[in-house]
């Protein structure tokens, strides 16, 4: 739901720009070349940003709207077998992947040669995540409209079929976003399937950026003028500490890698301080 926010959010935000700027007699346009990847490598040298702007803006209602019925109907699927920080990261990976696609086909492929063209929504970040799940549970069975109940195997596929016949040059370099972001999402349901998540670096880098903003706790009696008497007690306090048993609440990070583990092997498989850890957090919650 917050992915979701986020995409409507920007919507709302660019629509509105839009009017200020039809007003004042500027075109759209200009504005969303600073938010869209352009399909020249030059140039997206020059706006490095906007492989990250682009995958969560929409400037077309139906075009937000279909996606977004997308991720939250996948996403809550998604949700039954990982985490949130995982889906973040798996929709961040998708569109990076769906980007470097639509670069690489208009710098190499002949018949796109020589043309500008700018790409702008979240559809290689949503079908990533489609594909994961076909991959991961493809025998997992969804109820469509007119079809009834449908493995995600053949979902998936009939996606990738339609991306195929869609021909028309206009939209060439849209099918080619899509390609890129099933590649990434296809990568991560097998390798899950395999015990490894190729999105644990990207979680460890948001983490590491979001301990930056953190204060550091300050040290009591550091500096004490008494010959350092208080630092002595407070570092000897904190050992005895140490060697008794904790009842504080569990980090996050501690939680994360119980989980991973409990995912992996079973609630057998865990240590009885993992258990007692797990059981303090569920009763934080």
């Amino acid at each position: 739901m917050r992915l979701v926010m986020v995409n409507v959010g920007v919507f709302l935000a660019i629509r509105l720009a839009a009017i200020v700027l039809y007003f004042a007699g500027i075109s759209s346009a200009m504005m969303l070349s600073w938010i869209e990847v352009p399909s020249s490598a030059a140039m997206l040298l020059r706006r490095p940003w906007t492989v990250f702007t682009y995958m969560v803006a929409h400037y077309d209602l139906l075009h937000i709207l279909f996606n977004m019925l997308w991720l939250y109907w996948m996403g809550r699927l998604f949700m039954e077998y990982f985490r949130a920080k995982q889906l973040v990261a798996l929709y961040v990976m998708g569109g990076l992947g769906g980007a470097a696609i639509y670069v690489l086909g208009y710098a190499l492929l002949p018949v796109l040669g020589g043309q500008l063209a700018f790409l702008i929504g979240a559809s290689a970040s949503v079908i990533a995540i489609v594909a994961a799940m076909a991959v991961y549970a493809p025998q997992y069975r969804v109820n469509l409209f007119f079809l009834g109940p449908v493995s995600l195997k053949w979902l998936a596929l009939g996606a990738v079929v339609l991306m195929v016949l869609s021909t028309d040059p206009t939209q060439m370099g849209g099918q080619l976003s899509h390609l890129g972001g099933a590649l990434v999402g296809a990568l991560y349901g097998w390798q899950m399937r395999r015990g490894h998540d190729i999105t644990a670096w990207l979680n460890r880098l948001f983490d590491a950026v979001a301990n930056l903003a953190k204060p550091r706790p300050r040290k009591k009696g550091v500096g004490n003028p008494v010959g350092g008497k208080a630092y002595h007690y407070q570092q000897s306090s904190q050992q005895e500490r140490a060697k008794q048993p904790s009842h504080a609440a569990p980090t996050e990070a501690e939680i994360d890698v119980i989980l991973d583990k409990l995912k992996r092997s079973g609630y057998a498989a865990l240590t009885e301080d993992e258990k007692a850890t797990l059981f303090r957090a569920s009763g934080k919650k």
